[in-house]
């Protein structure tokens, strides 16, 4: 696999779940927590879980089975990236 491709699947599955995580965060949410938010819940929503599932996908990639790696970040090995 090329490192463009690995690097492209690094970010498209984490984006991936986390919009999925998002769906469900706001089909499930209570009322209490997103009306404050009115029309901009789903604008606001899906960025915020974004960034949270990302960063603990990336903080947990050390400690998961490689498997597990490839379901949740398309890829068990980091692209790597000439220096110039």
């Amino acid at each position: 696999m090329s490192d463009q491709l690995r690097s492209w699947l690094r970010t498209v599955v984490p984006a991936a779940w986390s919009t999925l995580v998002a769906c469900l965060v706001t089909a499930g949410a209570p009322a209490w927590l997103t009306a404050p938010l009115g029309d901009a819940q789903d604008v606001l929503v899906v960025p915020l879980v974004l960034a949270a599932v990302y960063a603990g996908l990336r903080k947990a990639e050390p400690h998961l089975p490689p498997w597990a790696t490839r379901v949740l970040l398309g890829s068990n090995t980091s692209p790597t990236y000439p220096t110039q």
